[in-house]
C-alpha cells in the first residue's frame, strides 16, 4: 500500500454564488479535495462563520474525502462568499469583505499539523487581511525542510501587493499561476519583463523567478486550453 501524506489546504474556503446556483470552493479547499481524491490524508485549514452557510459547508464537505475537522468556528463573521456575474461572457467577482477566513487563527492545533505535513498549498486572496496573513505565513514558515510549499497566485482586485507576492514567494518551493497573471506578477515584483513569442516570455518569466527566489524548485503556469507550462532549475 503507497504510504499516504499528510497535506494541507490553507486559506479561504468559501461559497461562489453564481448565476445558476451556490457552489463550494476556494482554491486551497479545491487543492485538499483533489489532494484527498488522489489517496492522501488532506486536511483544509480555513474558517467558517457560525451561520448557516457554515452549516451548509461542513455538510458539503462531510461525504468528501477530505479532513474538515480542523475548520474554525467564528461566532462575530460571516462564512466567505464570492458572487459571480457575467458581464459580455466574461465573469466578475465580488469578493464580500470581512469574511470568517479573513481572521485565521494561530493554533497550536495547526502548528502541529504544519509541522507534520508532507505538503502545503497557500494563495495570496486569503493573506488580504493581517491576521490571516500572518497566520499563512507563520505556519508555511513551520513545515519542515522537506515539505511541498505551493504558493497559489490567485490575483482578485483589490487583494494583492508586491509584497504579500515576495514575502509568500520567500517561503514556497513552488509557485503556481496562470499566463494572465505572471506579467502582473513580474511587475509588481519589479522584474522586467521578456521579449519574445508569448511562449518564450512566460519561460522567461519563470526563470527569472527562480533566479530571484532560492526556495523555489518550479513554477507552474496555466495556460487554459493550451495546456500548462512547468519550469525547473533544469528544464
Amino acid at each position: 500500500m503507497t504510504e499516504q501524506h499528510l497535506i494541507l489546504g490553507l486559506g479561504e474556503l468559501l461559497w461562489d454564488v453564481l448565476p445558476e446556483g451556490s457552489r463550494l470552493g476556494g482554491a486551497p479547499s479545491n487543492f485538499a479535495v483533489m489532494a484527498g481524491r488522489l489517496g492522501d490524508h488532506a486536511a483544509i485549514l480555513s474558517r467558517i462563520g457560525r451561520d448557516e452557510l457554515g452549516r451548509q459547508a461542513v455538510d458539503v464537505l462531510d461525504p468528501l474525502p477530505v479532513d474538515s475537522s480542523h475548520l474554525q468556528v467564528d461566532s462575530n463573521h460571516a462564512t466567505g462568499r464570492v458572487t459571480v456575474t457575467l458581464e459580455s461572457g466574461q465573469p466578475r467577482f465580488t469578493i464580500h469583505e470581512p469574511a470568517a477566513w479573513d481572521f485565521l487563527e494561530l493554533t497550536d492545533q495547526w502548528v502541529s499539523l504544519a509541522e507534520r505535513a508532507d505538503a502545503i498549498c497557500f494563495g495570496s486572496l486569503a493573506q488580504r487581511c493581517l491576521e490571516s496573513r500572518q497566520t499563512i505565513q507563520t505556519l508555511a514558515a513551520q513545515t519542515s525542510s522537506k515539505c511541498v510549499r505551493l504558493f497559489d497566485v490567485n490575483l482578485r482586485a483589490p487583494f494583492y501587493s508586491g509584497e504579500v507576492l515576495q514575502e509568500s514567494l520567500e517561503l514556497a518551493t513552488v509557485m503556481k499561476m496562470n499566463d494572465a497573471e505572471a506579467p502582473l506578477v513580474l511587475g509588481l515584483l519589479g522584474l522586467p519583463a521578456a521579449g519574445g513569442s508569448p511562449s518564450e516570455q512566460l519561460r522567461l518569466g519563470a526563470e527569472r523567478l527562480l533566479d530571484e527566489f532560492p526556495t523555489l524548485d518550479m513554477v507552474a503556469l496555466t495556460r487554459g486550453g493550451q495546456g500548462s507550462l512547468l519550469v525547473t532549475r533544469e528544464q
